[in-house]
């Protein structure tokens, strides 16, 4: 028997798989382009308020970068635009609002041009084992970082404040073994981000194990050692930790500080999470953080901050609790204008990230 093909019906067919399969290569050209480039960023507002003194225009706060100012007060927005590929790529990540102003202070073209940028950089895959960055990146010491998300805490360590916030210049990533990494860099002085006025360089190193790292930061006369890290201790509960020393110029009459902090984290549901900050911090010759008050400029302080962090979807709640005992008692100010040594103050945070 003759099988009578109709000739209309295949020419549909053969039309609809082509139309099918370009479409389908179409979209399978979005999802690769897709996964080269990405738009991220956050977020933050918050209100702060001290328990044991005054919040009016003269409203104290701790010695540490960003959260400091008084009532409903705002962070940053932060956009961060990236592109990835096989071997090159790009990160540019700008900062608008009070944080992000403290986050790029010492950057000598900000008052003339209104600088937005704080990290502006690009990377080469030179292999599977070795990444060259090209630019101007946030510090690879101390266990706290510029932006809100990143963080546990919604206020900053004395550690993070007082070391160094971003680099530019040249940095190489080794992949020792799946354990070890190496990062060697040399920099611009520190926090010189759009160029170098003084013709001298800094020099860094990174020693990574499983998540630990030993840091070093070599600045013309200074230097800074560092240890940041942290463990799972179980599924619920993870330890971070962060210590650092670092040893100021002597002929530029800079002093020293060091200081320990721990961070305990407990997850109580997949939506929040509690956990304490415990830092002490010493400055030596420094007249710095804490506002030694004596000849030798020197001081401490234990700083306690409770933090809770609960997730709405993208969005964040965490509010906090934090203690500064200094040993200064000229380092604080009561509401009657009398000299304390300690500050408690509460900070109620959002943070939407994307």
């Amino acid at each position: 028997m003759k099988t009578i093909i109709n000739t209309k019906y295949v020419k549909n067919i053969f039309a609809t798989g082509l139309m099918l399969f370009a479409t389908a290569g179409v979209v399978a050209q979005e999802e690769e382009e897709e996964k080269k480039f990405s738009l991220s960023g956050s977020i933050d507002a918050y209100y702060r308020a001290n328990l044991n003194a005054g919040n009016g225009i003269d409203a104290q706060a701790p010695g540490s970068s960003f959260a400091n100012l008084p009532g409903f007060a705002l962070g940053m927005a932060n956009v961060v635009a990236g592109y990835e590929g096989e071997k090159v790529g790009f990160v540019a990540d700008l900062v608008f609002g009070p944080r992000g102003t403290d986050a790029i202070f010492a950057s000598p073209m900000y008052s003339a041009t209104g600088d937005i940028v704080n990290q502006l950089y690009a990377y080469w895959n030179v292999s599977d084992a070795v990444t060259l960055t090209f630019g101007n990146f946030n510090t690879f010491l101390g266990y706290e970082v510029i932006s809100p998300v990143a963080n546990f805490n919604y206020s900053t360590s004395y550690l993070f404040s007082y070391g160094p916030f971003s680099h530019t210049g040249l940095k190489a990533d080794f992949a020792l073994s799946d354990d070890f990494s190496l990062m060697l860099a040399v920099m611009n002085p520190t926090d010189l981000t759009e160029f170098n006025p003084t013709g001298q360089y800094a020099y860094g190193v990174q020693l990574g194990y499983s998540g630990q790292y030993a840091n070093l930061l070599m600045d013309n006369g200074s230097f800074e050692i560092d240890y940041t890290g942290g463990f799972d201790l179980s599924d619920d509960f993870f330890l971070g930790l962060n210590a650092a020393y670092f040893s100021g110029d002597e002929e530029d009459g800079i002093g020293s500080f060091a200081g320990v902090a721990v961070y305990p984290q407990l997850a109580t549901s997949e939506n929040f999470t509690i956990g304490l900050r415990g830092e002490y911090f010493a400055e030596t010759d420094f007249f710095g953080a804490i506002g030694a008050t004596d000849a030798d400029g020197d001081a401490s302080v234990l700083a306690l901050t409770l933090t809770g962090s609960a997730t709405i979807g993208d969005l964040i709640i965490k509010p906090e609790l934090r203690l500064d005992s200094a040993s200064e008692d000229a380092t604080f100010v009561n509401g009657d204008g009398e000299p304390i040594s300690s500050l408690s103050s509460f900070v109620l945070a959002a943070i939407y990230s994307f």
